[in-house]
């Protein structure tokens, strides 16, 4: 309570009614690391999304259904808690006239829409980030180094990729294209980086313009000889200036990531030049797949199938034998991953929950929280591994000879809209939410349904979720049906409806 006091006496002195805080950091990546986990400091929610709006009386904290009662075991008594997307700010202090103070670099023009349309507030854009101000912590600064893919881990050639984005430019009269999602970054230049726990990020930013003059911002520090040579025709460019950069620019036609260029940069750029209203065209493009990375995706389903095999063999045969928690049995499914040498590091926190745990979406357990395996229960366990060539997302439910009639209904049902799932036939304008809608039919029928996707997409050695494709209620993005892609396409959907199927022990 004490720090939200702290923040309530800046709110006075900045002359503003409240103080909205994000999940991300200024590079709106879905992991960050523990220094810039901001809304975890100031509310104790520890899940991968949210935002919290502290007001000079009351404290709300915005989770999505994934993680109503996980927000209301670790932050109910401080904060009232509020289902996105049904209820939003503009619905909180609706008809009143009231200043919200934010960080620029932390929202989008698209995000800041999403939470103040058609609303009175006042929005306030603060220099300073009023969190850092009462939060103070030692930042152990991260420098290891950038690095390429190996060739055998590569489909298409970064100059290939650049020569599209280039066409892309002229195609839409577009003069540059102003990179902010370093997983694109990651995805053009063919490498990765080491700055977040679970995804094989370089943080950073790319300008290139139509004439393939490419400038990359970044930690100058992370940048290595060899990388260096590598790319001899891009200018790297210390990551502070890159303000000073997009300022000396003018008249210009620009194309910006609305996903993930903050605010902040779009001012600068906006004030003197045209934003265009185009996409970045990265996000479709890497969403196919190459014929090399799809091969290589399989063979790390391979490797990490076995690591999963062994582990579902050694919990059959010891789990009434032998103390086996949430916690020691995710650390086991770890060790048997390690064997594999290709196995760089887990692609997202394991999700190891029995008994009513297993019901909490998105579950992390603590040493509060840690539950015995024991005969009678459900348990499921939703982990994933990055390899150098693919990255992995696995969700098993499993029963320790739980024998509940109900039970064994609910799980025909998912097999039934599993089973849908795989046979629904693609065709040109199929959207996920299409499928989406076949998966949860069975389930309907007796009242019951699921508070996320069906489905989503996996990246190649990134991040464990990826779009712009799913398969979820809301998404219309069409799949596109070439020689290969329906079939790659739907491989690279992960099914979180598979973490509802149990597999009988």
């Amino acid at each position: 309570m004490e720090k939200i006091n702290k923040l309530k006496e800046i709110l006075k002195r900045e002359r503003i009614d409240g103080y909205i805080i994000p999940k991300n950091d200024e590079f709106f990546g879905e992991y960050i690391p523990d220094h810039n986990d901001r809304l975890n400091f100031i509310s104790n929610f520890s899940g991968s999304y949210g935002f919290a709006l502290i007001l000079k009386k009351k404290n709300y904290l915005f989770v999505d259904g994934r993680y109503t009662l996980q927000a209301e075991n670790q932050s109910g008594g401080l904060f009232k808690i509020i289902t996105i997307p049904n209820k939003m700010p503009r619905d909180i202090l609706k008809q009143k006239k009231t200043t919200i103070g934010y960080d620029p670099r932390l929202f989008t023009t698209k995000s800041l829409s999403a939470l103040f349309r058609d609303s009175e507030y006042i929005q306030k854009p603060l220099t300073n980030n009023l969190i850092d101000e009462i939060w103070k912590r030692k930042i152990k600064k991260n420098k290891r180094k950038f690095f390429i893919l190996p060739d055998e881990a590569i489909s298409q050639e970064y100059q290939s990729k650049i020569k599209k984005i280039t066409s892309y430019l002229k195609k839409k009269k577009s003069d540059f294209l102003f990179l902010t999602a370093s997983e694109n970054n990651a995805w053009l230049l063919n490498i990765r980086g080491c700055d977040t726990k679970y995804t094989p990020v370089p943080f950073s930013y790319i300008l290139i313009d139509k004439n393939k003059n490419i400038k990359f911002f970044c930690d100058l520090e992370k940048v290595s000889l060899s990388l260096k040579r590598k790319f001899q025709k891009i200018e790297f460019v210390d990551i502070g200036n890159c303000e000073k950069v997009l300022s000396k620019i003018k008249e210009r036609k620009f194309i910006i990531d609305k996903n993930t260029c903050s605010y902040f940069f779009e001012k600068i750029i906006s004030s003197n030049n045209k934003v265009l209203n185009f996409s970045d065209p990265i996000y479709f493009l890497k969403a196919i797949k190459g014929k090399q990375e799809i091969e290589n995706i399989k063979k790390a389903h391979i490797f990490d199938g076995v690591a999963l095999t062994k582990y579902l063999f050694w919990l059959k045969k010891n789990y009434q034998k032998k103390n086996i928690t949430e916690i020691s049995a995710s650390q086991k499914l770890l060790k048997f991953r390690k064997k594999n040498k290709k196995f760089k590091f887990l692609s997202f926190p394991t999700i190891s929950g029995t008994g009513p745990n297993g019901a909490i979406i998105h579950y992390k357990a603590t040493k509060m929280t840690n539950r015995k395996l024991k005969k009678g229960d459900i348990y499921l366990v939703d982990s994933g591994g990055q390899y150098e060539f693919g990255t992995t997302d696995v969700t098993r439910t499993i029963s320790l000879k739980n024998s509940n009639r109900r039970i064994k209904d609910i799980f025909t049902r998912v097999l039934k809209g599993h089973i849908a799932v795989a046979n629904f036939k693609l065709e040109k304008n199929t959207s996920g939410s299409l499928i989406d809608n076949k998966a949860r039919k069975y389930l309907r029928q007796i009242g019951l349904d699921y508070a996320h996707g069906t489905g989503h997409g996996v990246g190649y050695f990134l991040n464990v979720h990826e779009g712009p494709h799913a398969i979820s209620k809301k998404n219309k993005v069409n799949f596109h049906l070439m020689v290969h892609s329906v079939r790659l396409e739907l491989a690279f959907l992960k099914s979180e409806f598979l973490s509802l199927l149990c597999l009988p022990i």
